[in-house]
């Protein structure tokens, strides 16, 4: 006796159900289009468009042209800001959610604090570039008071269009969006474990170190892999700031895809599936994490 037919005698030979149409699918239609048509539709297309050749035939030496010392130090270079910013983004970010929500401060200001998070957060692209340019470029208005005051901050070595600047502009929009985050599960935390560690004789050390922080670990690291993501697929601030000669890979792609010397679109859509690649793997931690963390702070 099949399965089938186990399962229909153990349930007095009552057939199943016929299939029903149920109409709150369509509240996720939507959601279910925009991915299709803006995420899905797109990764194939470029699939497809990395394994064109330069005569039209599909060939995998888009993808093989990834091992090039070019490609591997763009993405090397992609990757260490990111890295570099979502960590000093996450830190800055997490202790400054954690005055905002715990450390006791005014109304007025924690209303001040959010609403710059979420203005510098969305603020970037070639406006954050020329607004970095206005005010610490080597004519900008703060170099120059600095100057005005004896110290010139390019000959002490910093400058605006390397890598040293272009982190510290990734990070105007990093840590105000690791304040977004992470605001919600700093709050998450029950202020019953609190009082029972305080009544049980633990220090405000100890709480953070065993009960708070490990708590938070899993939403702080999925956080900074969110920050991580950010700057990867960051393109137009880096762009106006270095025009082309700071090579990270999303440059590298429009210089492949749309430029006059070098041009190679199928090699510009195989670095574009790296990044895709790359973005999904840390897509999934990122779940992962989340999911972690909704144990303890749902």
């Amino acid at each position: 006796m099949s399965v089938a037919e186990t399962v229909d005698k153990d349930m007095g030979g009552a057939k199943r159900p016929p299939f029903r149409f149920r109409w709150n699918w369509l509240g996720v239609m939507p959601f279910l289009l925009f991915a299709g048509a803006l995420l899905i539709l797109p990764t194939i297309v470029l699939g497809a468009r990395s394994l064109a050749g330069a005569d039209g035939s599909t060939t995998l030496d888009n993808y093989r042209s990834l091992a090039t010392p070019v490609v591997i130090d763009s993405f090397r270079l992609s990757i260490k800001i990111s890295l570099i910013t979502a960590l000093v983004g996450g830190i800055f970010g997490f202790l400054l959610a954690w005055s905002m929500v715990l450390g006791g401060l005014p109304k007025p200001v924690r209303s001040l604090l959010s609403t710059f998070s979420g203005v510098a957060s969305n603020f970037a692209g070639v406006p954050l570039a020329a607004a970095f340019i206005a005010t610490v470029g080597r004519v900008g208005l703060f170099t120059i008071l600095l100057k005005a005051a004896g110290f010139d901050m390019y000959k002490a070595g910093f400058d605006l269009y390397s890598f040293i600047g272009i982190s510290v502009v990734y990070l105007y929009f990093q840590f105000p969006l690791m304040v977004l985050v992470i605001t919600p599960s700093i709050e998450g935390l029950k202020e019953e474990w609190r009082e029972a560690s305080e009544n049980l004789g633990a220090s405000t050390y100890q709480y953070w170190r065993y009960i708070a922080l490990p708590v938070l670990m899993p939403s702080i690291l999925g956080a900074m892999i969110l920050l991580f993501g950010n700057a990867f697929g960051a393109h137009a601030t880096a762009f106006a700031l270095t025009g082309g000669n700071l090579r990270l890979a999303t440059i590298l792609i429009g210089q492949q895809i749309s430029g006059d010397v070098l041009q190679n679109p199928g090699l510009g859509y195989a670095v574009a599936m790296g990044m895709v690649a790359v973005m999904a793997v840390s897509i999934g931690i990122y779940s992962i994490l989340q999911r972690r963390s909704e144990r303890w702070l749902a």
